[in-house]
């Protein structure tokens, strides 16, 4: 068997395990390139979203120690009975 031959076999094998694959995967359709857009875009506005989150839940956390350190300062200070007059 020459160099050539077994080149050609290899690539043949090659192709055909990649078509089991894909087909396995439900990817063997002309659609098959949209799908794997559209889930990239999914994929990248869920991440998007979680981002968002954990900085609004960051934010909000230092709101409220922010809030309380405030309060401890008054309670400290004694400028709460200022308010209740």
């Amino acid at each position: 068997m020459t160099e050539n031959n077994l080149q050609g076999l290899l690539e043949q094998a090659s192709e055909t395990g990649a078509r089991r694959a894909l087909a396995r995967l439900g990817l063997d359709d002309a659609s098959a390139a949209k799908d794997m857009s559209e889930l990239r875009e999914l994929l990248s506005a869920w991440r998007d979203a979680k981002r968002s989150a954990r900085k609004a839940a960051i934010g909000w956390v230092v709101r409220m120690v922010l809030a309380l350190l405030l309060i401890g300062l008054a309670v400290k200070l004694g400028l709460l009975g200022l308010v209740s007059q």
